[in-house]
């Protein structure tokens, strides 16, 4: 017999009129429906979505066996996440280098005398590439946008890839730098919103759909690949 498939559900009070459906980084159902949707509906908005459920759940389990059940080993041909693309890595004698760890014409390149320090040197690769970037990328939205925070800071959150502190401070996630450029600006952008509106409002989503139009294909992005923003 197959197994039943469970999920949670959220009922909203909020002015929201669709049924929604999510599927969290480590396999969870959320359904969101309004507070007042019959039993009977939400029964058939999931039977019709059970499909694509079935086929996100087995990608996710692959791709969790492949990737994050796997511990990385830091050795060469090894691939990592640098703005969506995956970079191999080689491990050589860099003469004395004084960067360590440098990402070189698509390559990853590694002392082959620091091996040992592989994982602590790539987060703080991750983190000086973050710290440019995003500084780099909220100026230009904070400039287009007429928003503007209070500062940023990067932080070593697993899954919350972005925040707006009560007095407009940001932080982001260095994580984040490793997936697509324009999954960055969606975060940047959301997270500059909230200098504007406090809240997930459909006057925010408003906001956010106003400066991007397509964010809801680079939240998808988030949802779907955000199990693999690790090391």
């Amino acid at each position: 017999m197959e197994k039943e498939i469970a999920y949670s559900l959220i009922r909203s009070k909020k002015r929201k009129r669709t049924l929604s459906l999510r599927i969290t980084h480590d396999g969870r159902i959320i359904m969101q429906v309004p507070y007042r949707t019959p039993q009977e509906e939400i029964d058939r908005f999931f039977q019709a979505k059970t499909a694509w459920v079935k086929k996100k759940l087995i990608e996710m389990e692959s791709s969790a066996g492949k990737n994050a059940g796997e511990p990385i080993a830091f050795i060469p041909g090894e691939r990592f996440l640098y703005l969506g693309e995956r970079y191999p890595l080689k491990i050589q004698d860099t003469n004395g280098r004084k960067t360590p760890l440098s990402l070189s014409w698509g390559t990853f390149i590694l002392d082959e005398k620091r091996t040992e320090h592989a994982k602590d040197l790539f987060i703080k690769w991750y983190k000086h590439e973050a710290k440019r970037l995003f500084a780099d990328r909220t100026n230009y939205y904070s400039n287009n946008l007429g928003l503007f925070p209070k500062g940023i800071r990067i932080t070593s959150a697993q899954f919350r890839y972005g925040s707006c502190s009560p007095d407009n401070k940001l932080s982001f996630s260095w994580r984040l730098i490793m997936s697509p450029l324009a999954v960055i600006d969606y975060v940047i952008v959301h997270e500059l919103m909230h200098v504007k509106e406090k809240n997930h409002s459909e006057r925010f989503w408003g906001l956010v759909e106003g400066a991007m139009p397509d964010y809801k294909r680079h939240r998808c992005w988030l949802r779907e690949h955000g199990h693999l923003l690790r090391i």
